[in-house]
């Protein structure tokens, strides 16, 4: 008797973990990317949008992978005139040269345990002008009526290990308040749905 009810709870683990991630596909209008640049004399803000992107989960984020659309890049701070000219900076070969690099990419590789809150750490390869770089961070993953929300504030990005070097005290010596800080931060929020 001890040996089936044995078997019974080895067979009931065995399902619980065996049991197959659902696929939730990307809300791409409702997913969001906010980005801050900041440098010496202020900061900068705008968005980005996603071109595609799916998570596995089942009871905790199982993996995902997501396309970026650095065409899309925009600002928030500036208007007019003021804005075209830094949304093309930063489209040009001074930092992303989205007419060779269009996309970015980010694929997760190792997730931490989810706690009561649903806060994961994740860790990804993310790949920006075809450099792939390790990211670590914590998200809060979430699913409520079939739609999977997660959320990650303050993602902070080195832009030099992507070669995007310019205005960087790392780089160029004398440049005074235009120096640019080599961090760029990204507030990322995801709607999925099976």
């Amino acid at each position: 008797m001890k040996v089936k009810s044995s078997l019974i709870a080895l067979i009931a683990v065995f399902t619980v973990f065996t049991a197959k991630a659902q696929v939730y596909k990307l809300d791409t209008e409702k997913s969001t990317i906010e980005w801050i640049g900041r440098k010496v004399t202020g900061a900068h803000t705008g968005t980005l949008k996603f071109g595609s992107g799916s998570v596995n989960y089942n009871g905790a984020l199982k993996g995902g992978n997501f396309i970026i659309d650095m065409t899309s890049i925009k600002t928030t701070d500036l208007q007019g005139e003021w804005a075209e000219k830094l949304e093309g900076h930063l489209k040009n070969e001074d930092f992303f040269a989205t007419d060779k690099f269009a996309t970015a990419k980010f694929v997760i590789t190792k997730l931490g345990k989810a706690n009561v809150e649903g806060v994961q750490n994740i860790v990804g390869n993310l790949t920006i002008k075809g450099i792939t770089k390790e990211l670590s961070f914590p998200a809060t993953v979430k699913v409520n009526n079939g739609v999977l929300t997660a959320t990650a504030k303050s993602v902070k990005i080195d832009r030099t290990k992507y070669d995007i070097k310019y205005g960087s005290k790392n780089f160029f010596d004398s440049l005074g308040d235009k120096a640019i800080d080599n961090d760029f931060e990204l507030n990322i929020s995801i709607v999925a749905k099976k």
